[in-house]
């Protein structure tokens, strides 16, 4: 691979959470679980959350039951997604996700299911003595 791709890893976040902290932490680090295979594999991995949580927190948002988190989660999404060369779509019920997808189809951006998919994938090597 000679151009890195950048790539929106999206899946579950907030669905089914009831947005009770440990389990959006638990989901997002699902989605960080992701980063390392990407950027191991010549690419530059972009979670919309990375960027979405931080401009809500700085908006003065409450959290995410705040009204300000619909004009700021799904928004992000779709803005990354004017500057992203594919999404990563994980496994998992998610509007949030699905709707990502859509968006990258109606771009013509290529839509992979596992990063196994991603051009260039790299596996991760054997530990030492295996």
């Amino acid at each position: 691979m000679t151009t890195p791709l950048l790539i929106l890893i999206a899946g579950p976040y907030r669905s089914g959470t009831g947005d009770d902290p440990e389990l959006l932490a638990r989901n997002l680090a699902r989605l960080e679980e992701a980063a390392w295979p990407v950027f191991r594999s010549g690419h530059v991995p972009m979670i919309g959350e990375w960027v979405a949580l931080p401009v809500l927190r700085s908006a003065g948002a409450r959290g995410l039951a705040d009204p300000l988190a619909a004009e700021v989660m799904y928004p992000t999404a779709e803005r990354l997604l004017q500057h992203c060369d594919g999404v990563l779509r994980l496994p998992g019920d998610s509007v949030g996700a699905d709707q990502d997808v859509a968006i990258a189809r109606e771009r013509g951006l290529p839509v992979w299911f596992r990063v196994e998919d991603v051009p260039g994938y790299v596996p991760e090597a054997a530990p030492v003595g295996a």
